[in-house]
């Protein structure tokens, strides 16, 4: 069955679909973005992912393609026209089309693109049972990476740098040698007295939904949580390491920079973290 996208207003073959060459979104990366989970056909998280698409349009002052209760049952559409029972779903809003011009235009349309894809549950679950391996690289992103933008260049080039160093994920780190946040994940590490710690979601990092519900699943399993900054060097001598997103769950880690995390296996946390998640997660019906 071939995929099917979902371009302001129109539901086209994947292959088919696409947007005018004048759209900010590829003249300019002006555009925000998010990436859905879906299981079982259900939205995990709907709810927040849309409230900080909402957050990240106004941080641009950018407008809602539609309401959200509209949105919701674009995004439900496209699940189901893809037939995708466990996979993602992502949306894009651009500010729209315009001459190119480094100022933002007056009345544009924005544009949305919404495409869905199936991805193996069981392929995720045997990556996470053997954990994955990261490496750390400078921070070279904008100061602004709270909002969801679709400039990623510098993700994909660290993300290049971890693939060519045979790992699944980078960790940037900022000029004081702090671990802020994966290329497309948030980082989170357990001390030898099991507190976990991850960074604040201030401007240093986005806030991950993921992020949030693994916060609350703590909560709920009694662990410790402190959001302080963390090094390099307090990263190689942590008992475990796991990273958070809407793609990999709670992922853990099992090496960084080559060097093994606590005994080289996934940790008991992180474990119990990715078991509990959706009993604490929003599912959308």
């Amino acid at each position: 069955m071939s995929r099917i996208a979902y371009v302001n207003g129109l539901y086209v073959p994947h292959g088919e679909a696409g947007v005018h060459i004048e759209d900010r979104g590829f003249q300019f990366a002006d555009g925000v973005y998010e990436v859905c989970e879906v299981r079982d056909g259900h939205l995990i998280d709907e709810t927040r992912h849309i409230s900080r698409l909402i957050r990240s349009l106004g941080e641009l002052r950018m407008a809602m393609p539609m309401s959200r209760a509209a949105l919701g049952l674009v995004l439900r559409e496209v699940v189901r026209r893809n037939r995708v029972r466990d996979g993602l779903v992502y949306l894009q809003v651009t500010r729209g089309v315009a001459q190119r011009n480094f100022l933002f235009p007056a009345n544009t349309t924005p544009t949305l693109v919404v495409t869905a894809r199936a991805t193996s549950r069981a392929e995720l679950e045997q990556r996470a049972e053997a954990g994955i391996s990261v490496i750390t690289v400078p921070d070279n992103r904008w100061d602004r990476v709270d909002i969801k933008t679709v400039g990623l260049l510098p993700n994909c080039l660290a993300k290049e740098a971890a693939k060519a160093a045979g790992a699944r994920e980078a960790w940037f780190v900022d000029r004081d040698g702090y671990v802020t946040e994966g290329g497309s994940s948030n980082a989170w590490i357990v001390s030898a007295e099991g507190r976990l710690i991850t960074r604040p979601a201030e401007f240093g990092i986005l806030r991950g939904i993921t992020r949030t519900v693994t916060l609350e699943v703590a909560a709920r399993l009694n662990l410790q949580v402190e959001e302080r900054g963390f090094t390099r060097e307090e990263a190689y001598a942590a008992v475990e390491a796991f990273v958070t997103s809407a793609t990999l769950g709670v992922m853990p880690v099992v090496r960084i920079d080559g060097r093994a995390v606590g005994d080289g296996k996934p940790g008991r946390a992180a474990r119990e973290l990715r078991a509990t998640f959706h009993s604490v997660a929003e599912v959308a019906p």
